[in-house]
């Protein structure tokens, strides 16, 4: 996590930080990540159990209609009175009071926590002792005006990583076995059950926005999930083109650990990648990319492990292995004609 934070040191990088590298033994700090950045829209300076109890709670429901398993516990009392309500056995009423008597015990406490320790920016204060709730930061509250662009990105990342999480849970296979596979044409991620069947988790976009502190890959240019100007919408790209599939390689050009998110004119701009290898030292920086994955944990570390290697050293190999290979069948190399201000 630090390196992840230490080119961009901004509210944005340590509130994905929290969502990408937070510890996960349940999705409640999913649905206060979520519920948090709705508030921020309100401009709410506190907030008490009460009210945070109603869109907290109507986001663990929305996943637990589709996803039962909500964490690694076989076992929690919140979770059942969220089923019990869901059946038709507990009254709204019953299920927020419940919410506020058992649902933040350890999630606010833990909230801030990445690797043991807290993170320098708190997006808020506990004060359930003195208020009755929570005091939320001007770091929070600052977001939706100061930081528009990243802000409008940063629930779809939270729901991204909610998905991912949630169904490797659900499945209960072995870690070593765990394989986030691409759906290239439909941008989708998906994994296969013990039955062989598909599941859909999330859009390749929303999955590795956050890894790039949306920003392009490749020219650092500020990007975006939401609609809100197409010439800063983030484009999946194949960091070592596609095209190789159709050279006679049989490079696993398709896995997650070869896909990138860029600005519309380094994907498909007059002077963009096309069928181009990009330059050493953005191999260097897929690797890093790659690195935050894995330290992301479950799901998407086993991915990146078993495609690319073990440690980080037989990690390096390979990105280098599929280099040579890659600038035999396509010869030319490329980067951005500027860089801007590096955050990644």
């Amino acid at each position: 996590m630090p390196a992840f934070t230490a080119l961009e040191a901004s509210p944005e990088t340590y509130f994905r930080s929290i969502i990408l590298f937070g510890r996960n033994v349940a999705s409640y700090k999913f649905a206060l990540a979520a519920a948090l950045l709705g508030l921020a829209a309100e401009g709410r300076s506190v907030v008490s159990l009460e009210e945070l109890a109603g869109p907290f709670t109507d986001l663990l429901l929305e996943h637990l209609r589709t996803v039962d398993r909500q964490g690694t516990s076989e076992s929690s009392k919140f979770l059942t009175a969220c089923r019990a309500h869901l059946q038709g056995g507990l009254s709204r009423e019953d299920l927020l009071l419940a919410t506020v008597r058992l649902g933040f015990n350890n999630v606010i406490d833990a909230f801030h926590i990445v690797n043991q320790s807290e993170v320098p920016v708190r997006f808020f204060v506990d004060e359930r002792r003195s208020r009755g709730g929570l005091l939320l930061t001007q770091e929070l509250l600052a977001l939706p005006e100061v930081r528009r662009v990243q802000y409008a990105s940063l629930p779809q990342e939270v729901e991204a990583r909610w998905r991912l999480v949630e169904h490797a849970w659900s499945l209960e296979l072995p870690a070593a076995v765990l394989n986030i596979q691409v759906d290239s044409t439909l941008g989708q991620l998906f994994l296969v059950d013990r039955q062989r069947r598909r599941i859909d988790l999330t859009g390749v976009r929303d999955s590795l926005n956050g890894y790039q502190k949306g920003h392009c890959f490749y020219c650092q240019q500020e990007i975006g999930l939401a609609a809100l100007d197409s010439s800063i919408q983030a484009e999946v790209d194949h960091f070592f083109p596609h095209v190789l599939k159709t050279r006679g390689s049989r490079l696993p050009v398709d896995g997650i650990w070869n896909l990138v998110l860029a600005c519309q004119s380094c994907n498909r701009g007059e002077s963009g990648k096309f069928a181009r290898v990009p330059a050493p030292e953005l191999i260097e920086k897929l690797h890093r990319r790659n690195s935050y994955l894995i330290q992301s944990h479950h799901p998407l570390r086993e991915t990146l492990i078993n495609q690319t290697g073990s440690s980080e050293a037989e990690r390096l190999m390979f990105l280098r292995s599929i280099e040579l290979e890659a600038v035999q069948h396509l010869v030319h190399r490329w980067r951005p004609a500027y860089v801007h201000t590096p955050v990644a």
